[in-house]
């Protein structure tokens, strides 16, 4: 229904919860009556008053297609409804109604809050670009075509949250990204029935395919050139307004201990790199459990000379192994989370100054031993090599489980412990698609891109694993012939 323009001003004002900055200015241009509405705390008033007012008064026969077509503003949309305009206006828009004109108009005049651009936080790179995404989404959609210049790359837009709305870009590379995974993606989003998200990685929980699994599904990343090379490889991103970090999928298991240094080094030295990541996960989950199980159930299968040392070193610790190796952990875990939470230089010292005191005096007070303290700190190091947060966290938690099974059943605790763990894994999936891939299911063509790095020319193909609907990358032979010509 519509209403007089007096009527429809105080029904967006209503809509607004009659907020004391919610302005209208009125225009008498040739003998027409222009209503301008807007939050005055989310304009730009340099704008409003330049491109808006001003251009308003300079017209002869002002109406809403004219100024839709001629106003020197990016951002324009004709609002059907006084519900629509109070959209618009809630997000920094400024609202134009013109006299005996059913329509409104909503053009862009926000003033933008965001930071500059920075070096990601929670990604850390030696070479490679140090950039990061920002929260303001027209900022990174604008990083993104830089590094990305595809006539390809699709940037849809859509609307997520029942009060609190947010806008959405779901972006992929059109004829490299698989169709079904795009579908699955917006149907996803589409069927979303939430009051608010308010960020990306609560946005990833709502999209999992198992949400009672500790391990995450989908890649966050605040870097622009990993987000580059994943959609190059098929892979969707979701950028989500007033997020800095970006949801890439579907991923597997192994994406989490990629970095994009593993593009910029020598394969050779990345193959190493990644291999240490991948044994330092393995050592980290298993070595404290390994520690508790070999001690309690079954101290001969080491050597003797470790053994005394293992005795000497736990002769005045009271506890049994279980309980010294959980204390330990807790430690560890309670000096990681205060470090974290603490300014970033007094983080530091914390942690540091914290683990050399308290470690040194665990094993004087003979609460722990000294070779226990090398198991923990070599677990806890472990988990540190994973470049996703959420993995390395994942990492650390599955350890005092493990722990558990190794104090009840010794070795054939751990080996259960990883039959479960293992057949887990087996049943996840991400959008879909197998979690463990390309190990399982195998695909010997996609083991380059997970376990090992090769030389360039062996990368002429994407991986199938995420079903690009163009597989070639490049012909290292037609490029050779053409050196060869050239020669």
């Amino acid at each position: 229904m519509w209403f007089t323009e007096k009527n429809r001003v105080d029904d967006v004002a209503k809509r607004l919860a009659h907020s004391p900055d919610f302005k209208c200015r009125r225009i008498q241009c040739k003998g027409k009556m222009v209503d301008v509405l807007f939050l005055s705390n989310l304009i730009n008033h340099n704008y409003l008053q330049q491109n808006v007012l001003a251009f308003i008064h300079e017209q002869e026969n002002v109406s809403i297609e004219q100024l839709a077509r001629c106003l020197p503003i990016g951002a324009v949309h004709i609002c059907e409804t006084t519900d629509d305009m109070a959209t618009y206006i809630r997000d920094g828009w400024a609202g134009i109604y013109i006299e005996k004109e059913k329509s409104g108009l909503a053009v862009k005049i926000a003033e933008n809050i965001e930071r500059s651009l920075e070096k990601a936080e929670t990604e850390s790179l030696v070479l490679g670009p140090k950039i990061s995404f920002t929260e303001s989404i027209d900022t990174n959609i604008r990083i993104l075509r830089q590094n990305i210049t595809d006539q390809k790359l699709v940037t849809e837009k859509m609307t997520i949250g029942e009060r609190n709305k947010l806008e959405v870009r779901v972006v992929y590379i059109e004829d490299i990204a698989d169709e079904e995974n795009v579908q699955t993606v917006k149907q996803r989003l589409s069927e979303l029935h939430i009051d608010e998200v308010t960020d990306s990685s609560v946005l990833a929980q709502l999209l999992d395919d198992h949400a009672y699994t500790i391990f995450p599904q989908y890649l966050l990343t605040e870097l622009p050139d990993r987000l580059a090379y994943n959609l190059m490889n098929g892979r969707i991103g979701i950028f989500v307004d007033r997020s800095p970090t970006v949801i890439i999928c579907p991923t597997t298991f192994f994406s989490f201990f990629e970095t994009t240094e593993d593009i910029y080094l020598r394969w050779t030295m990345s193959t190493v790199l990644r291999a240490i990541r991948m044994l330092s996960i393995f050592f980290s989950i298993f070595l404290s459990p390994l520690y508790v199980a070999v001690i309690t159930y079954h101290p001969e299968v080491l050597p003797s000379a470790l053994l005394l040392t293992i005795g000497q070193s736990r002769s005045r610790v009271p506890f049994p192994p279980v309980i010294e190796a959980l204390l330990l952990e807790f430690m560890i875990e309670l000096l990681r989370e205060a470090g974290a939470r603490l300014p970033t230089k007094v983080g530091q010292t914390m942690g540091i100054v914290g683990g050399i005191v308290l470690g040194q005096a665990a094993v004087a007070a003979g609460f722990t031993s000294n070779v226990l303290i090398i198991i923990v700190a070599l677990s806890a190091l472990g988990s540190f090599t994973s470049p996703s947060y959420e993995m390395g966290a994942t990492i650390r938690i599955l350890r005092f489980p493990i722990i558990v099974l190794a104090a009840f059943l010794g070795l054939v605790g751990i080996f259960v412990g990883f039959g479960f763990l293992l057949t887990h894994l087996l049943k996840l999936t991400s959008l879909g698609r197998p979690y463990l891939s390309p190990v399982y299911p195998f695909r010997l063509a996609d083991i380059k891109y997970a376990l090992v790095r090769l030389p360039i020319k062996f990368y002429s193909q994407r991986p199938k694993t995420n079903r690009p609907q163009n597989s070639r990358r490049f012909s290292w032979r037609e490029a050779a012939k053409r050196k060869d010509l050239d020669e």
